[in-house]
């Protein structure tokens, strides 16, 4: 009888360890909306890789009628060629990537961009803090580009600011 009930305990506890491992896992993620995200330069060994952007299900339904809504007014108003702003990212990031390899001044550097609603997201590692300038400034003068984020790191070591890719996603 006593080894009987210690086992349906120990049997209990497994179950509820199982359960709670399988909920601490993270939810999966995807580029759900195909936001671009590409390698402009791979100069630099050793740079951490971003992940790029990605999304859980729940991020998706909460940004989905939020991005279907943006642009719209201004296009409506004449101000905007395109009818929704991430429409544009598309067409953006090629051109980020055609300037900075054109320049030839970033050749030394690992970066990664990313667009979301005419706004170029930098990441990875420069040489120095004028090259971070350098390449944000090009990149801020490209046509229908509003704004850009600046997460390049000097350098290889040290804490990226931003999200790294998985292990196993790593190239």
């Amino acid at each position: 009888m006593r080894d009987t009930l210690f086992r349906n305990m120990a049997a209990a506890l497994w179950l509820v360890l199982a359960a709670g491992h399988a909920g601490s896992q993270a939810p999966e993620r995807t580029n759900y909306f195909d936001d671009p995200f590409v390698q402009i330069t791979s100069g630099l060994a050793g740079c951490p890789v971003p992940a790029g952007p990605l999304y859980s299900r729940d991020q998706v339904r909460e940004e989905a009628h939020g991005r279907s809504q943006r642009g719209v007014s201004c296009h409506m108003a004449g101000r905007c060629r395109l009818p929704n702003s991430f429409l544009y990212d598309k067409e953006i990031v090629p051109r980020v990537v055609i300037a900075t390899r054109y320049s030839g001044r970033f050749a030394d550097t690992s970066v990664w961009a990313s667009g979301q609603r005419r706004t170029v997201t930098l990441m990875g590692c420069v040489q120095s803090a004028a090259q971070s300038r350098d390449l944000e400034s090009l990149i801020g003068n490209i046509d229908d580009i509003e704004g850009v984020v600046n997460y390049l790191m000097i350098g290889t070591s040290g804490t990226p600011r931003y999200e790294v890719a998985a292990p196993a996603a790593r190239k």
